[in-house]
């Protein structure tokens, strides 16, 4: 028993370590809220859009396609009126908000590297928010994680796709509930007269 039991645990750690290519190709649905009166240009650069993380040498995650269409639902349901451009000559003079998106790092931990039965992703965004005049307002740090029920349920590339689709709702719902609670958003909310009321989700 010692030995199939070895021969189990060197079979599941040889599959940890291998090369794992993943696309994220999840949609997601569009955000019931009620959005602020708020005119926001949400800044896509081509890095952002096509972004592919490399958390190690033999695992790449490409969420660029959906991690965009993620933001367009949860800003639409931020904002009253949202327009999505791919440059600053873009954005017009009815924008009371730039926000520019971006992803700082990903990070993958698998069952050989934490010892326990699931894998994990962690996916940490910046978000570049300025005023019209492109007054810095704040640069925001927004962390998500998302981990699989169970590692055995799936191949590696499926596992970590389902721990990043997790990672990335959890960006969704976090955006959703926090960012009208920053420090920095709520200051110019009040120098802009607007309501300040909790999102309704």
């Amino acid at each position: 028993m010692k030995k199939i039991g070895g021969l189990i645990l060197i079979v599941l750690l040889a599959g940890c370590s291998s090369s794992a290519s993943v696309k994220i190709t999840t949609s997601f649905p569009s955000v019931l809220s009620e959005p602020k009166p708020i005119n926001a240009s949400i800044l896509i650069e081509d890095s952002f859009a096509t972004y592919v993380g490399t958390p190690n040498k033999n695992t790449q995650i490409d969420i660029g396609a959906s991690q965009v269409n993620l933001l367009k639902s949860v800003f639409s349901g931020l904002f009253d009126n949202v327009d999505f451009v791919t440059s600053l000559d873009q954005v017009t003079a009815k924008t009371d908000l730039i926000i520019t998106p971006s992803v700082v790092e990903v990070q993958v931990s698998t069952p050989s590297d934490n010892y326990l039965n699931v894998f994990e992703v962690w996916i940490k965004y910046n978000l570049d928010i300025q005023a019209k005049d492109g007054a810095l307002i704040t640069n925001w740090f927004m962390p998500a994680y998302g981990k699989t029920p169970d590692s055995f349920m799936a191949s590696k590339e499926n596992a970590i796709e389902q721990a990043t689709v997790i990672a990335l709702r959890d960006a969704g719902a976090k955006l959703m509930l926090d960012f009208y609670r920053i420090p920095a958003i709520n200051d110019w909310l009040s120098r802009q007269n607007i309501n300040q009321e909790s999102q309704s989700l």
